[in-house]
């Protein structure tokens, strides 16, 4: 099980034969024999510092034991960009990531967070009433001014060609033109 399948939703659930309980948020299902179920992580335990993470870092000397026991070793390190610029220009070093910082140049990268909003007890809520009549509005409402230049428009659109009538079920209220009989 990769985290991209509990993202995916639907497919991981159905290829997994998952339970999902919507009131508790967990999901249940049986891997190699196993029932294992997932909790969701409380916003407190975000909040508090992860001690395996410093397992996974390890200094140069270790690396250099375990590469001299003949292990292989998969080593990042990270690098400034500046650093690079200062001894040589960043479009001969690296074109493409010019090209992609060229694209994303009004991006502002320093005020995105680096990492994802804690689970809520709630996501979405919508409060309803028991009983109650389903409002009886338009879902797009006008000024009796604009809808009838939407009117005007839609109109000279239809007789010039440029549109059609739609026949689909789904349509938009503000642009539903009467049919003529």
């Amino acid at each position: 099980m990769d985290v991209f399948h509990l993202l995916l939703g639907r497919p991981w659930e159905y290829d997994r034969r998952a339970i999902h309980d919507g009131f508790k948020n967990t999901y249940s299902f049986i891997k190699d024999g196993k029932k294992i179920k997932l909790f969701p992580m409380n916003p407190e335990d975000l909040k508090k510092p992860n001690p395996k993470m410093k397992e996974t870092f390890i200094t140069r000397a270790k690396v250099e034991e375990h590469l001299k026991e003949g292990e292989e070793v998969l080593v990042v390190v990270p690098k400034e960009v500046e650093s690079i610029t200062k001894k040589e220009s960043l479009e001969v070093i690296y074109p493409r990531l010019q090209a992609i910082l060229d694209e994303f140049h009004d991006a502002d990268f320093d005020t995105t967070p680096s990492y994802l909003p804690p689970i809520r007890s709630i996501q979405h809520q919508i409060d309803l009433i028991p009983g109650a009549p389903l409002p009886n509005k338009a879902a797009y409402r006008m000024n009796p001014t604009q809808q009838e230049e939407l009117q005007r428009q839609v109109e000279e659109l239809l007789d010039r060609g440029l549109i059609r009538e739609s026949l689909s079920p789904c349509v938009v209220p503000a642009l539903l033109v009467p049919k003529k009989d």
